[in-house]
């Protein structure tokens, strides 16, 4: 579980309510129906308008994901990739494939067996590469529904205080109408930066880091995968790896694989 995005929601919602209360305010005062419906529906709406059906069910597992992202391990990935270099190197190409079963990421498993397999460097490379090309361009499409999603719910939040404003004016006669009228007319303004500004701006943001993150560890492994089978000696394999990383990592990277 991403502790950080629980602890941002948690303390967000935290410090709103405590701002709300220490302003004077009632927290019920900024609970209402008819906001939640125009901001939080419309918008919502406004993306099946924006995207097909499909893409609108696969964006439940990217929910998922920014909460339980899959985590990776620097130093083990360049320790596995290092230690089939050594294997490589002792008994031959041929003989990793009895370890492919072992491997639990896809895209390391499926590089090694190119290379087992005895494919040109250069296939190997384009093969891999072209994967992480779609790779990113499937994170794009999903933060490009979250980007979509930010960009109109203050819109729908504005759409809410035109309604308010309209049912404001005409019934200026009924006291009891104005209140609840302007209310919806300033609530819904309130719904739709917060919808935008709190969680799906920061969402897209953290989509960005993930696909960062996870592109940096399949160049690793690219690099790693070509590196076995031009036969380099696992030394020069670890340096070059390690190299992909930030020098406060490297040293401690550099302990845990071995000179």
């Amino acid at each position: 579980m991403d502790l950080a995005t629980i602890v941002g929601v948690i303390a967000g919602f935290t410090f709103l309510v405590l701002g709300i209360i220490f302003a004077g305010g009632s927290i019920l005062q900024f609970i209402d129906p008819a906001s939640i419906m125009i901001t939080f529906g419309g918008s919502a709406a406004a993306m099946f308008v924006a995207f097909p059906m499909f893409k609108i069910m696969k964006m439940l597992p990217v929910f998922r994901v920014l909460l339980f992202p899959q985590t990776y391990n620097a130093a083990e990935l360049i320790l596995t990739i290092v230690s089939f270099s050594e294997k490589a190197r002792r008994e031959g190409l041929l003989a990793l494939e009895d370890d492919l079963t072992d491997l639990d990421d896809e895209f390391l498993r499926k590089g090694i067996q190119l290379v087992v397999d005895g494919n040109d460097q250069e296939l190997v490379r384009k093969i891999l590469e072209t994967e992480i090309e779609h790779f990113l361009n499937r994170h794009d499409e999903n933060k490009s529904f979250l980007d979509t999603w930010a960009s109109v719910a203050p819109s729908f939040g504005m759409m809410g205080t035109l309604i308010g404003l309209v049912i404001m004016l005409a019934n200026l006669e009924d006291r009891a109408a104005i209140g609840p009228a302007l209310a919806t007319a300033l609530i819904t303004t309130f719904y739709g930066a917060m919808l935008a500004y709190f969680l799906l701006i920061p969402m897209a943001k953290k989509l960005d880091y993930r696909t960062n993150e996870e592109t940096l560890t399949k160049l690793i492994m690219i690099e790693g995968v070509l590196s076995i089978q031009a036969g380099e000696n696992p030394r020069i394999v670890k340096d070059k790896l390690v190299s992909f990383l930030p020098p406060a990592q490297r040293a401690a990277i550099s302990e845990k694989v071995g000179d």
